[in-house]
Order: structure tokens, then sequence, then C-alpha cells
């Protein structure tokens, strides 16, 4: 089995509510176990509704309007093509649905993340080789 294919078949079992699979192909094997463990809380749920004034009001309207690109799975992000290469994305940049904002290198592979969105790159939210996990919010960006 190629490499890629057997990328995409961890990330499809990750995302699946499977919590083992067997593949077997001639000689060779593939294993996954992934461990969900599942936390009950006899606590009472409690809903909170804020009472928001004046210039607190728009300001939680504004944070209520970001939107955020999260990383497609665990690897290391990179800002830049290679190292001496300018970054994807700054701050205040205007960006466009489709326009890579990143990488994330996964088992050697380089993997470019594009944006879902169009909009203005409000932070990026990690650093240059930082480890990421999957769903982990990589960009916040203010919609156009």
């Amino acid at each position: 089995m190629e490499m890629e294919n057997i990328i995409k078949l961890i990330q499809t079992v990750s995302e699946s509510s499977l919590t083992s699979f067997k593949y077997t192909e001639g000689d060779s094997s593939l294993a996954l176990e992934i461990n969900r463990s599942i936390v009950y809380s006899q606590t009472p749920e409690v809903s909170v509704t804020p009472i928001i004034t004046g210039m607190k009001a728009e300001a939680a309207k504004e944070e209520s309007n970001k939107l955020t690109i999260t990383s497609p799975m665990v690897g290391t992000f990179y800002t830049a093509k290679s190292e001496g290469s300018d970054p994807f994305i700054t701050v205040g940049d205007v960006i466009k649905k489709g326009q890579i904002i990143g990488i994330v290198e996964a088992m050697k592979l380089m993997n470019e993340i594009e944006s879902a969105y169009d909009g203005v790159v409000e932070a990026i939210l990690v650093k240059n080789k930082d480890m990421v996990e999957y769903g982990q919010a990589l960009v916040s960006i203010r919609p156009l």
C-alpha cells in the first residue's frame, strides 16, 4: 500500500467513530487503535447569558464575526514555503478562499493549508515550526 493511501486511511479512521481497525494486504498489515475516553459529568449544565451594553456590545459583536481556519491534521506548521521565503500571509493581509495560508508537514508530506474564507487576517495563532493538533486554530479572519 502506498504511503499516501496509508495517510488517507489513518485520517478516515481518526475522523470516524471507530476505536480500532486492522488491514492486511499480502505480507503487510496495519493496525490502528484509538483511545476515545468518554467523560461523564453529573454536574447540572448552567447557562449564562451576559448582559452587554455600549462599547462592550460592539466588541462582542466584532468578536463573534471572526472566522477561524483550523488544522486538518497533526503535524508541524510552516508559515513559508522554505526557510528564506516570505510568509504565505501576514496580519492585515486580505486573503481569498483557496489561498494558501501555511503548510502542515505530516509524515514527511507537505500539505498546503488553504483558506476556506475571504477576509482580512486578524491574527496568526501559531508560530513557524509549531506542532499543531487536528482542529487547532491556526488563523483568525475577519470576513469581508
